[in-house]
């Protein structure tokens, strides 16, 4: 990708934890605009690369950019204009949502203490928490402290968002919202990093995607190219065996009322078959999905746990 500048840039990057290699040479590229969807399945290295992206964690080898600096020698000058959200928030569970985004606040570089009580308001607004009140943390459901973490992330208005699993414990209607604020954020000039195993998620959020399986970065490539159609046209009918006596030799398969024409014009398709008398119910383009482009590169499912693999990789 050309044009944008990069945002997240790791060259060779490794992580061992003991034999194991729970990251093995990773090559990312996140550039500026990018709603960049990270994907794998459970414990296939997604959070220890997340980790190292902030300095969390020190790689074994390879390097790591983020926003033109390296990490994580750069991690004080670049760190104030990241906004993260790793593993589940972390918070003073006696103390209220605000009071525990007022004390991250004020940890926090170049905030400044007048304009405090507005930004944490603003971001509980944000993330569906402005009505809370003074309830503890500990009283909070799951999805809430999800919600709270993601605040916590929002406060510095971050030019780059680095999100690990941001809906989980999300109901659906929590989910929905969450994709509209990240969109939002994005409309207004954050590039956000998002980390998950959830392929719907990615499909509807993201523009470009990175595939890991086994500490292995296996695809990395703009969504639309990766699931733009493939030269066929898939035909609805109740009768799919007239479908391949019409068009001898450029069916490709037939699956129930479903057959897969050789053909990227569905209305020549259509002409041919209404020519031949065939019925025909519906008409589209083949596209693979993003859960088929996932399988067919890292040959797992999208929620898989290896044997032994959830406790070596992180």
């Amino acid at each position: 990708m050309t044009g944008n500048a990069a945002v997240i840039a790791t060259r060779g990057l490794v992580k061992r934890f003991g034999a194991v290699r729970a990251v093995d040479g990773i090559d990312l590229d996140v550039r500026e605009g990018d709603v960049y969807g990270f994907l794998g399945a459970n414990g296939s290295g997604k959070t220890t690369t997340v980790r190292m992206l902030l300095g969390l964690v020190l790689p074994t080898a390879g390097t790591v950019q983020l926003l033109g600096g390296p990490m994580p020698k750069a991690a004080r000058r670049v760190l104030p204009r990241v906004g993260a959200l790793i593993e589940g928030p972390a918070a003073y569970g006696h103390l209220s949502g605000r009071a525990n985004l007022a004390l991250l606040d004020a940890a926090g570089p170049g905030g400044s203490r007048r304009t405090r009580r507005a930004r944490v308001g603003t971001v509980l607004e944000q993330v569906g928490l402005a009505g809370v009140g003074r309830r503890p943390v500990k009283a909070y459901s799951l999805g809430m402290r999800q919600r709270l973490g993601l605040a916590g992330a929002l406060l510095r208005r971050p030019e780059l968002l680095i999100l690990d699993e941001p809906t989980n414990g999300l109901d659906p209607q929590g989910i929905h919202e969450i994709r509209d604020l990240l969109l939002e954020l994005h409309r207004s000039g954050t590039t956000v990093f998002l980390s998950s195993h959830l392929l719907a998620e990615v499909e509807q959020l993201c523009s470009r995607v990175g595939v890991l399986d086994r500490g292995r970065l296996v695809l990395q490539d703009e969504l639309a190219r990766l699931t733009a159609p493939t030269g066929a046209t898939v035909v609805e009918t109740p009768d799919p065996q007239r479908v391949r006596a019409a068009l001898d030799g450029r069916v490709l398969s037939l699956d129930g009322t479903r057959a897969v024409v050789r053909g990227a014009d569905p209305a020549e398709v259509n002409a041919a078959l209404v020519a031949a008398g065939v019925p025909v119910t519906g008409l589209a383009l083949q596209r693979p999905s993003l859960e088929e482009v996932v399988l067919a590169a890292a040959g797992t499912s999208a929620d898989r746990v290896d044997a032994g693999e959830g406790r070596a990789r992180r």
